[in-house]
């Protein structure tokens, strides 16, 4: 009988653990407890939740097992689950079914993963829960309504993320804390269980955002404890280090922008500092912009002048003609923004035109002697429909020091608009030009007159609409075979440099000869394209017939003034093509 006993043991024992035992996963390992049969997967190269786990389990833990997401429906047939612990994995993405049919859940562990962000509104399938570990994560938000599906949640561990600012009201709408306190702090605190929660070692930024939380933090009592009750501020730096405790915090409020000069006047070459004194809380972006372009080639530097005002400087080094114009202080945070611009005019050089006859200011660079010749090449680059742009190019021992003088003006006046360029820049805009005036630049070497071969004299069209509608276009003529001009639609151009010998007719002449013995080997191989090239061709060609009949009419005026017995120089030449 002893032995029949023995027998009946032995086989009620063998069927009590074979079924756990043959039906665990690979590298897993199964076992009983009074809470029923467990789950253990630790250190395995699992990669993925299993599809096949037994839905008898009321415990699992994998741990360290290289998972990297928890797909909708993961543990939907273990109806029994209670406790699930996934700590140490590589976990980055949470389905929002991820906990489908868990009703029985009471303690979910995602301790040590890479989640940015969790789907709150999953824990609708969890109601039973009261354990949610999440420290150590990357955690960087927490909504407001985050606990709003946990009514029964009595630990919650958020240390170790990445929190920098949440609302007081995620707590507030916490409804266990909000049942609890309903029913009185006495009453709760003998009656219910206490409430852990877990805050720390987050970089907490202790601006005006975070003015609600921590008074919050401040007024905490049982049943509601902290895990940690120093928490500490992390920026700005003016608080980092600081506990909750020891930091009052403002109500925010948007960017208040001032300056105390917002139109200056500067000379050229000179430094200019601008600056922007920002109030804002919380800290706002401050940035600058110029003509509506963000300011990039210029320095910026910020300096704090305490808790809630900003200095910002923009820093011109040397001012040139181009830098002139309206610069603009942007600030701005979440609440709104705000800007103050600053308007920076270049002191005219223009000549005096007052009957007192005022000598006019010089910039501050050395003069020119009068006897310092640099050659000068000009050259218009570009065309507007009301206006040029000049380029300029000059050898000198020391471009660094080197400025000129722009003259513009009407042909025949002897007012000229001066205009002195720094060191460093070979252009300047010509705008506001008459349709059918005669006008002349000229481009000087520091404070002399201009001389021969340094002015344009060009004669603008008469018909505007149709500046317009080819102002696109950018014609190449060459102007007694010594310069080359872009002029506008529409426009004649020549220099005041007439004395031209016939050697330098013959030349040019002989140019076009082989100009036109080119163009009709071009024809033999197609039609020509309106390009740059055909540009060239073309205005070449005009040139040509207008450099031969002028110099008929040269050699006939030459004739007549030797039989005089003189020469005469013409006054001036208007050597060109017009463009059509």
């Amino acid at each position: 009988m002893a032995t029949l006993y023995t027998v009946l043991a032995i086989a009620w024992l063998f069927y009590k653990v074979t079924p756990a035992s043959t039906s665990c996963l690979p590298g897993c390992s199964c076992t009983n407890d009074n809470l029923g049969r467990s789950l253990l997967c630790m250190e395995t190269a699992m990669g993925r939740i299993p599809d096949n786990v037994p839905n008898y389990f009321s415990k699992i833990r994998i741990e360290n097992s290289h998972l990297t997401e928890l797909p909708s429906g993961s543990f939907s047939k273990v109806t029994a689950l209670a406790s699930l612990w996934l700590n140490f994995n590589d976990i980055t993405l949470m389905n929002i079914k991820s906990l489908e049919g868990l009703t029985n859940l009471t303690e979910l562990r995602l301790q040590g993963n890479k989640l940015r962000s969790v789907p709150w509104t999953a824990f609708q399938d969890t109601p039973n829960l009261n354990i949610l570990d999440l420290k150590l994560n990357r955690l960087d938000v927490l909504p407001e309504s985050a606990l709003r599906q946990l009514p029964g949640l009595t630990y919650l561990d958020l240390s170790f993320n990445q929190l920098t600012v949440i609302s007081r009201d995620v707590f507030l709408n916490w409804p266990l804390l909000n049942t609890q306190e309903r029913k009185g702090r006495k009453e709760a605190s003998s009656g219910e269980a206490n409430v852990v929660l877990a805050l720390h070692d987050n970089p907490w930024l202790c601006d005006c955002r975070l003015k609600g939380f921590v008074e919050f933090i401040k007024t905490i009592s049982p049943p509601l404890i902290l895990m940690n009750s120093y928490l500490t501020c992390t920026g700005p730096s003016s608080r980092a280090g600081k506990f909750f405790h020891e930091v009052g915090l403002k109500t925010c409020m948007k960017p208040e922008a001032s300056a105390t000069e917002t139109n200056m006047t500067v000379s050229l070459g000179d430094k200019v500092t601008l600056q922007c004194l920002v109030k804002a809380r919380p800290e706002p972006s401050i940035h600058w912009s110029y003509n509506l372009k963000i300011i990039k080639g210029f320095t910026v530097a910020e300096t704090r002048v305490d808790d809630e005002t900003i200095r910002s400087q923009l820093v011109i080094p040397s001012m040139h003609l181009e830098d002139r114009g309206v610069y603009t202080c942007f600030a701005n945070n979440f609440i709104g923004n705000f800007s103050v611009s600053f308007l920076i005019n270049i002191k005219s050089f223009n000549a005096s035109s007052s009957s007192r006859g005022a000598a006019m200011s010089r910039p501050p660079f050395p003069l020119s002697s009068a006897d310092e010749n640099v050659y000068i090449d000009i050259r218009i680059s570009k065309q507007t429909v009301y206006g040029i742009t000049l380029e300029w190019y000059a050898a000198t021992d020391n471009p660094a020091e080197t400025w000129f003088t722009i003259h513009v003006g009407k042909y025949h006046s002897d007012k000229k608009e001066l205009t002195y360029i720094g060191p460093g820049i070979n252009t300047y805009e010509v705008n506001g030009l008459l349709p059918v005036s005669k006008y002349e630049v000229c481009v000087t070497l520091k404070n002399q007159t201009p001389r021969a071969g340094q002015c344009i004299v060009f004669l603008t069209g008469s018909d505007i609409s149709q500046l317009e509608q080819r102002e696109k276009f950018i014609h190449i003529i060459v102007i007694m075979c010594a310069m080359v001009l872009a002029v506008p639609v529409g426009m004649y151009a020549c220099t005041t440099d007439t004395r031209c010998t016939f050697s330098y007719l013959d030349r040019c002449t002989e140019q076009c000869k082989r100009r036109r013995r080119q163009e009709k080997t071009l024809r033999t191989n197609g039609e020509r394209q309106g390009t740059f090239d055909s540009l060239q061709a073309a205005s070449d060609e005009g040139l040509c017939r207008d450099s031969e009949e002028l110099m008929m009419k040269r050699r006939s005026s030459q004739d007549k003034n030797n039989h005089k017995g003189r020469v005469q120089d013409p006054q001036e030449t208007n050597i060109g093509a017009k463009l059509y």
